[in-house]
């Protein structure tokens, strides 16, 4: 496997899976990084790299659900995403699927957990699985693993907010 690691957030693309895994430990609860992950309004204040601005185009997050979002630079370069919600369980689990518009071949599987920790803390971990080690080099090489990081590096502050 190859590990590359932040502070706090781990990032590992799999030797044995064509899958990435990634865990990050939260100064927060399940229930509000939970929130933060299918309340639109939060959602778009945290997702992604420090230098995109999101705009949430659909968002139904309900087991059977859908969403699509649009990720856009100063130089008005704009990036889509889109997926089903296949399983919500309220502060527990989010499984879904997650598409690049600009490469609609390429679905990831993705499975989030929100783990409650003590002191009201929470890990999260999330699996991403595409349809080759190919497809999940691509999307590592993509800048995904920065936008992961950068992305709850804003999510800290998000979440710091709500507790202050």
């Amino acid at each position: 496997m190859t590990t590359t690691t932040h502070p706090d957030t781990t990032v590992v693309a799999d030797d044995t899976v064509p899958a990435i895994h990634i865990t990050r430990e939260f100064n927060s609860s399940a229930a509000a990084v939970f929130r933060a992950h299918t309340d639109p309004d939060i959602f778009a204040r945290w997702c992604g790299p420090h230098d995109l601005t999101t705009t949430i185009g659909t968002w139904d997050a309900r087991t059977g659900g859908a969403w699509s979002y649009q990720s856009s630079d100063a130089e008005g370069n704009q990036y889509g995403f889109y997926g089903s919600f296949h399983e919500i369980r309220p502060d527990e689990l989010i499984v879904q699927t997650f598409t690049f518009a600009g490469y609609p071949d390429g679905v990831a599987l993705e499975r989030v957990t929100f783990e409650e920790l003590d002191d009201g803390r929470c890990r999260l971990r999330a699996m991403s699985l595409v349809d080759s080690f190919e497809a999940r080099d691509a999307m590592i090489s993509s800048g995904m693993e920065h936008g992961v990081k950068e992305g709850y590096e804003k999510l800290d502050k998000v979440l710091e907010g709500a507790h202050g």
